[in-house]
């Protein structure tokens, strides 16, 4: 049986922090549809400002991989945006991030307690973890590759 989820991906969208004047641009944007009613810029602007909208984020690393694992995650975090994916197929991100040896590896931050909690998987590893999915059956090879 599948679930009719109340999901949506905008063709663009912006995440503002509410005490910051700039804000961010995702790769991929899942919104809340239902709560789009408290969301007072979206109409205008296609800006989201409050974490409930936004179950899911996610980030595909490029060189500027510090702002995925550093600036965006502390921010999506402070915002309670549930759940924030990296993904990082060229395994470029900084060993503390994707361990040593580098390798392309999809990073997934879950809130739990308001803290995100990070779970990593690479090559043949079945992602099955996603709160905001939990019908997802994929490896990362497969997403990499873009089979299904």
């Amino acid at each position: 049986m599948r679930m009719k989820l109340p999901y949506r991906i905008p063709q663009k969208a912006l995440i503002k922090l509410k005490d910051k004047e700039t804000g961010y641009n995702p790769d991929v944007l899942i919104m809340d549809r239902q709560n789009l009613i408290n969301e007072q810029l979206w109409n205008d602007k296609s800006t989201l400002i409050h974490g409930e909208s936004i179950p899911l984020v996610v980030e595909v690393v490029s060189t500027n991989w510090r702002d995925d694992y550093g600036y965006k995650l502390i921010d999506y975090e402070a915002m309670g945006i549930r759940e924030y994916w990296i993904v990082d197929y060229l395994g470029i991100g900084g060993f503390r991030f994707i361990g040593h040896p580098k390798q392309p590896t999809i990073s997934i931050y879950q809130l739990l307690n308001g803290e995100y909690q990070v779970q990593q998987f690479r090559g043949k590893d079945l992602i099955n973890k996603s709160l905001i999915f939990p019908e997802l059956n994929l490896t990362v090879e497969q997403i990499f590759q873009g089979q299904r």
